[in-house]
Parts: structure tokens; C-alpha cells; sequence
């Protein structure tokens, strides 16, 4: 089943017309994260507590996790969970090869003096623990978020948005749930939901089982983009609080479940909430959030920190020749990722480029700018390091 909407006639002629590619360019796969290590205070579900904004101030895990795990059953890894982040990486450059241009978080594609820029996504093995959980109701807000926060990489406003659910047997009920989750998405998002498609293909998955896809397109004009291109060594990084894991790593997520011995309905040591609702917790969508941050001047890239984490993602926007130095102690850690590297023995270096840490958006900003958002009250936001001369990125 199809549903649809009549789109503009000028925007349609132009997406047939041609397909340019994005200006964008795919960044080679940077050294791992050196040297930093993770706080591991308390936190809780679902807002980061007020950390210091200092050089001074988190990117730790404490020297007890810091260490490599020798004893009894080793370390996960997200490729021993089946992800193999590096092929990904290898894939990207092959496409790039066939598709110029291809790399950025959002694609661009010209449109009188403005870009159109669009991204799409879904929300990965997350749904597994949706099917376990029965929590249905958020799922949707993780797949417009996936999307939407990676095209206001650019500076650019969500216009609308497109669904793909799938399933062998079509649950009325089940199915109205996650749409109303991608419609409160959407309005988060200040952005239209235009249509979608319904599949019901029987025998192709699970009963009871379903899978998504989003796809969303926004709008800046060529003149505002935001790129990277003037990002110099001394600009800071500024970082936006993540709702816990979001939606990346969830493969690695359930085997250090099944490897725990914990249920979902068992409590997350230290907190007073379940581990399904703290790992079902719904990603944050930052569009107006970032978009009042960039209306106000001196932000000079943004970095949506998803699967890569760190590692991968924040090297994306730099120019070539540039990398970032991490504050230790920064910003407090989220309980989950405490309990998701003690359970499963996971090393500091495969935390940081498997999930977000507590940071979802990383902005890197002028000196000036830095000081204005981080003493707007409306928004929690961290000071977490600044750009260097060299590559990679390191922590202090």
C-alpha cells in the first residue's frame, strides 16, 4: 500500500532532471582516538546533569575500565556482533568511485540560489529490542531523528519527510504506533511527513517483526551552507547531550545483553529505570536546537555522532591537515554506556567509535560563538575540545 502526496511540480522536474553530487567529499577512515578516557558518574535517563564547561572539564571511563581486559571471556567487539565498521568505510570509498562526491552526512543537490539536502537511514537492530520489549510508540521519533539530524549538518531546514514500513503481516494496531512515533517525530522536526510506503510481503520476515527506512530532504540557501571549509586550529567543539544510546550499535547492545545475563526488564545497575527503557530510550532530534545555534553566527561545521562514534565522524568535516584534541572530563557519560562496557568488556577504543558516548552533536564553532551558546540557559551544551593542526583525534 502507497500513500502519497502531490509534491511541487518545479521541485519533481528538478530531481529528474539530473543528479548532481553532493560537494562533500568522502574523508579517508582516521587514526582511532588516543589516549582518552570516559568519566563514570552517575547519570540519568534521559537528560545530561550540568557539567563543568572548562578545558579541565568528560570523556571517561576511569582508569579501573581503561585497562585492556585479560581475564575470562575477552573483550566484544562491534564486528564480533556482526558490524564490520571498516567494510562500511571500504564500501563508501567503492561507491564514491561510481558516485563523486558521495561521504557527507547529506546529500546536496542545487535548486535556484539554495541547496536541497537530503539523507535517509533507519534504525538498525533497535528494532529487535522494540520486538522485545513491545515499546513500539518511540521507534518512529529514532528513524525521523536518524535522518533529519544529519541533513542540519549542512545549516539546512527539514521540509519533509518519507517512511518505509515493511512486514509480512500487516498489525493494524502495531503498525498505527510506530507511524504516530514518526509523526511526533516529524512535528519535533518542524517538517511535513508527505507520504510513504506500506509493504506486507508474507514469508519475508518474522511474525510479529517489521523493518523501517526514513528519508527526509530540507533546504538551505548556497549561501549558508555550513561545510567545514573555514574550520581553522583553534575553533572549538562545542557538544550537544545525546538520550542515551540512540540509535547505532544495537547489535553489539544485545550481545552484551545475552553475554550479562540481565533481562531488559531487570533495572540498569545504578539507575532506577529498566534497561529496555534506557536503551529504547528515543533519539534526541536537534533541529531547532542546532538551527537556533546556527541562525546566531560563528558555526563553522557540525558532526551528527552516530556509527563511527568519535572515531569516524567528527575527522568528516574537518579540511584536510586538521584534527581535534577531546577535553577529559567534559561532559558526564551516561550510565548505559558504564554498564554496556562493563558487561560486555568492551575497550575504551571500541566504545568510542561504536556509540556516542552522551554526545550526539558535536558543532565546531568560533572562540566567540563558543562562549554565547554555552551561556544560553535554553540549551545544555559542552565545551569538549578544540581543532589542532594535524590529524585524527586525540584526548587530554
Amino acid at each position: 500500500m502507497t500513500t502519497s502526496f502531490a509534491a511541487n511540480a518545479e521541485i519533481s522536474r528538478v530531481f529528474a532532471a539530473s543528479i548532481r553530487p553532493s560537494s562533500i567529499k568522502p574523508r579517508p577512515t582516521p587514526p582511532p582516538l588516543l589516549g582518552c578516557t570516559f568519566n563514570r558518574l552517575s547519570y540519568r535517563f534521559p537528560l545530561l546533569s550540568a557539567a563543568a564547561n572548562s578545558k579541565s572539564g568528560v570523556f571517561s571511563m576511569s582508569k579501573e575500565t581503561g585497562r585492556t581486559i585479560a581475564d575470562g571471556a575477552g573483550g566484544l567487539t562491534y564486528k564480533d556482533a556482526g558490524v564490520d565498521i571498516d567494510a562500511g568505510s571500504e564500501l563508501v570509498r567503492r561507491i564514491a568511485k561510481m558516485a563523486p562526491g558521495i561521504g557527507g552526512f547529506g546529500g546536496l543537490f542545487p535548486l535556484g540560489d539554495s541547496y536541497l539536502v537530503a539523507g535517509t537511514d533507519g534504525v538498525g537492530t533497535k528494532l529487535k529490542l522494540a520486538f522485545e520489549t513491545g515499546i513500539h510508540e518511540t521507534i518512529g521519533i529514532d528513524l525521523v531523528a536518524m535522518s533529519v539530524n544529519d541533513i542540519i549538518t549542512s545549516g539546512a531546514k527539514p521540509l519533509f519527510f518519507l517512511d518505509y514500513f515493511a512486514t509480512s503481516r500487516l498489525d493494524v494496531d502495531l503498525a498505527e504506533k510506530v507511524i504516530k512515533g514518526i509523526v511526533d517525530g516529524c512535528q519535533q522536526s518542524d517538517c511535513t511527513l508527505l507520504g510513504g510506503e506500506t509493504a506486507e510481503m508474507p514469508d519475508f520476515y518474522a511474525d510479529g517483526e517489521y523493518d523501517l527506512s526514513g528519508f527526509a530532504v530540507g533546504i538551505v540557501k548556497k549561501d549558508s551552507v555550513i561545510d567545514g571549509k573555514n574550520i581553522k586550529a583553534g575553533d572549538v567543539l562545542i557538544g550537544l547531550p545525546s538520550s542515551g544510546v540512540h540509535s547505532n550499535g544495537f547489535s553489539l547492545v544485545r550481545r552484551v545483553l545475552a553475554r550479562s545475563g540481565l533481562s531488559l526488564t531487570d533495572k540498569l545497575p545504578g539507575e532506577g529505570i529498566t534497561l529496555g527503557e534506557a536503551l529504547m530510550a528515543p533519539t534526541v532530534i536537534y533541529v531547532k536546537q542546532v538551527l537556533d545555534i546556527i541562525s546566531k553566527g560563528g558555526v563553522k561545521g557540525i558532526a551528527h555522532i552516530t556509527g563511527g562514534g568519535f572515531t569516524d565522524n567528527i575527522p568528516r568535516v574537518f579540511p584536510e591537515g586538521l584534527g581535534a584534541v577531546i577535553y577529559n572530563n567534559s561532559w558526564e557519560v551516561p550510565t548505559v554506556f558504564k554498564w554496556l562496557q562493563e558487561a560486555g568488556r568492551i575497550e575504551d577504543a571500541e566504545m568510542r567509535r561504536t556509540f556516542n558516548m552522551g554526545i550526539g552533536i558535536v558543532l565546531i564553532v568560533t572562540e566567540e560563538a563558543s562562549r554565547k551558546i554555552l551561556e544560553d540557559g535554553r540549551y545544555k551544551a559542552y565545551r569538549i575540545g578544540e581543532v589542532i593542526k594535524g590529524e585524527g583525534v586525540s584526548c587530554h
